[in-house]
């Protein structure tokens, strides 16, 4: 029994030396993998007249993945793309933080196995987040939404977490003499988080989260995926989900759905429905992104396309490439349906959050209006949310 004893102890001591060694490294291969500046700032490219006229906005972004890296959004960080001080710099009124719960270890626009590794398991290890986060993707989704209600305790202020339209109102309101001010909306990127409980919607609702992605890079119990194996269309499940989802307020996102999701959930949808990162198929023709069709549809629930700043979205980096699928966008249906969807920390990008004045700065050179690009870059989202979420 002493040998026995003896060895666990020394398996343990093994264990935890390795853990600690092997943290920063783990950690450093999956920032430069997925979670790259690839023009740091200063960022001066932008005019004057861009500048002053960024300073004026209420910026807005329907997605980043800052939650999974492990940060501490309070502080400036080096890495990646979004914290809350980066979010002042950058004027970022409103940005919406989506939690991902699984990513396979082989991702294929040609068809992903949901049943390989989720790469995410090692993030919520070597993160040091609780042992019920590191295989049970409910608790790890819940997990994440107090990471950023906690986040906003400690902010002095400084940073809220919104839930409803009463809290939304409220913030823009003290915002209007307070530019420090900033805040957060939790999002779910893949229903999969719920294990296949409808019930845990209800979990998902009471943590704080208010837009929810039926699926990311693979098929679930949802429905397909535009990177699925089958793409199939909405499940009974799937059916469930969303009709649950509109009864509760709940903002249901389309980004990585199949084509015959995203039909499917159009059939149904009472309310307006988003993509919150994405790409036009007109401009980029890549697997993921949508199609005309599918943009006049969206358009037509009063939604929203939020355009994404990645290479696979836009066929490019620059904030040039970003405006000019916003123009296709605005051209095709109306300015009133397009906004920002950066993907933040999901994917290596040109600028961080402090960067965004770039972006003002390119629609200026599309030739929109000073009140179109408030629009465009925030306006149109803070519309969408005052109306779709709950009212308290």
């Amino acid at each position: 029994m002493k040998i026995v004893r003896n060895s666990l102890i020394l398996f343990i001591l093994i264990f935890c030396i390795s853990f600690i060694i092997s943290k920063p490294y783990v950690m450093e291969y999956f920032t430069n993998k997925y979670d790259r500046v690839l023009s740091g700032p200063p960022y001066d490219i932008a005019s004057e007249a861009a500048k002053e006229l960024h300073k004026s906005l209420s910026v807005c972004d329907l997605h980043c993945d800052a939650l999974m890296w492990g940060r501490d959004l309070l502080e400036k960080n080096e890495s990646g793309h979004v914290d809350i001080p980066r979010m002042i710099e950058g004027n970022i009124a409103l940005q919406v933080f989506s939690v991902p719960t699984k990513v396979p270890w082989k991702v294929s626009q040609w068809g992903t196995n949901p049943d390989q590794f989720n790469t995410l398991n090692l993030a919520a290890i070597f993160g040091g987040w609780p042992l019920s986060t590191w295989f049970n993707l409910t608790e790890r989704a819940l997990y994440n939404a107090k990471e950023l209600n906690d986040f906003a305790a400690k902010s002095s202020g400084q940073f809220m977490v919104i839930r409803n339209s009463k809290e939304l109102d409220e913030f823009l309101k003290k915002r209007i003499s307070n530019k420090n001010l900033t805040a957060g909306i939790l999002a779910i990127e893949g229903l999969h988080s719920l294990e296949g409980n409808l019930d845990a919607l209800d979990e998902h609702f009471d943590a704080g989260y208010r837009i929810m992605g039926l699926v990311h890079q693979f098929d679930n119990r949802i429905g397909g995926s535009s990177y699925g194996m089958e793409r199939g269309g909405l499940t009974e499940f799937g059916f469930q989900v969303v009709k649950k989802m509109q009864e509760k307020d709940m903002i249901v996102d389309l980004a990585h759905a199949s084509d015959a999701l995203i039909k499917d959930v159009l059939k149904i949808t009472t309310n307006p429905v988003i993509v919150t990162h994405t790409g036009v198929k007109g401009v980029c023709d890549r697997r993921r992104n949508i199609s005309d069709e599918q943009i006049v549809a969206i358009a037509k629930t009063g939604g929203l396309i939020g355009i994404g700043f990645m290479r696979g979205a836009v066929c490019g980096i620059t904030a040039g490439d970003i405006a000019k699928s916003i123009r296709y966008v605005a051209d095709l249906v109306g300015l009133e349906y397009v906004s920002l969807g950066s993907d933040f920390d999901g994917d290596n990008l040109n600028f961080d959050a402090t960067g965004m004045v770039q972006v003002t700065g390119a629609l200026m050179k599309e030739n929109f209006s000073n009140e179109e690009i408030g629009l465009i870059m925030g306006g149109n989202i803070i519309r969408l949310l005052r109306s779709s979420l709950p009212k308290n």
